[in-house]
C-alpha cells in the first residue's frame, strides 16, 4: 500500500487516478481547487481550495499534510486554452505556463521533503508539447506550457537521481473530459488505468522518461 498525491482530482483524469488507484487499496491525497461530489464519494483525504499555481496554497498545503510521506507525487493539474496564429491571448499563455509548468516545479520543490526514498514524481503533460511530433501547429499556449514542463520533468530527473526519487513525463492519451470538451479517443478511466501501468513500472534506471499511456516511449 502506497501512499499517493494527486492533484486535480476533482474531475477528469484526476478523478479517475484518484478512484483507480482507491480501488488498489492505496491511501490517496486529493488535491483540488474545489470538490466533486464524485470525489467525495471515495473514502480518501481531500484537501480543497489550493491553485497549484500560487505559492501561498501550495505553502498552505504543505502545512495541511503534517509531515504524511508520499510514495508518489502525482502531478496532474492543468489547463487547456485553445488557440492559433494571429488569434492569441498572452494573458492566457502566460496562465497555462503558470499552471502547466511552475506549478509541477514548485510543487515538487516544496513538498520535496514529503517525498520517500525510492518514491516518484509522475508528471502529466502531453505529446502535444512534443517538437518531433508537431506536425499541426496552432494551441501555442498549451504546447508551449507543455514542452517546458517536458524539460522540468527531464531536468528534476537529474537532480534527484541521486535521492533515489524517480521523475517520469507520462501523455495521458487523447481523453474524452471536460477539457476537450468531451472529445477524444478514450475514457479517463481507460487513460488513468494505462497511466498506472506505466507510473508502476518507472525507476531510477529509466527516469526522466516520456511516454505515453498505452507504454509508448514518445520523443522529445
Amino acid at each position: 500500500m502506497s501512499n499517493i498525491l494527486i492533484t486535480g482530482a476533482n474531475r477528469g483524469i484526476g478523478l479517475a487516478l484518484s478512484q483507480h488507484y482507491h480501488n488498489l487499496d492505496h491511501n490517496i491525497t486529493a488535491v483540488c481547487r474545489q470538490t466533486s461530489d464524485q470525489l467525495n464519494g471515495l473514502d480518501i483525504d481531500i484537501i480543497e481550495g489550493i491553485d497549484v499555481s500560487k505559492s501561498p496554497d501550495i505553502d498552505r498545503l504543505k502545512s495541511k499534510l503534517n509531515d504524511t510521506k508520499f510514495d508518489v507525487l502525482l502531478l496532474n493539474a492543468g489547463i487547456l486554452a485553445n488557440d492559433h496564429l494571429g488569434h492569441i491571448d498572452y494573458d492566457m499563455v502566460r496562465q497555462q505556463f503558470e499552471v502547466n509548468t511552475i506549478a509541477p516545479l514548485r510543487m515538487t520543490e516544496t513538498l520535496l521533503p514529503l517525498i520517500n526514498s525510492n518514491g516518484k514524481i509522475a508528471i502529466i503533460t502531453s505529446r502535444m508539447g512534443s517538437i518531433t511530433d508537431n506536425d499541426s501547429g496552432g494551441s501555442y499556449g498549451y504546447r508551449l506550457s507543455k514542452a517546458a514542463v517536458n524539460m522540468v520533468g527531464k531536468s528534476l530527473a537529474v537532480d534527484l537521481k541521486p535521492k533515489n526519487i524517480a521523475v517520469g513525463l507520462f501523455h495521458p492519451g487523447w481523453v474524452k473530459t471536460d477539457m476537450t470538451s468531451q472529445q477524444g479517443l478514450i475514457s479517463a478511466k481507460e487513460s488513468a488505468e494505462g497511466l498506472i501501468k506505466q507510473i508502476a513500472k518507472l525507476n531510477i534506471e529509466n527516469t526522466g522518461g516520456f511516454w505515453h499511456s498505452n507504454g509508448e516511449q514518445l520523443e522529445w
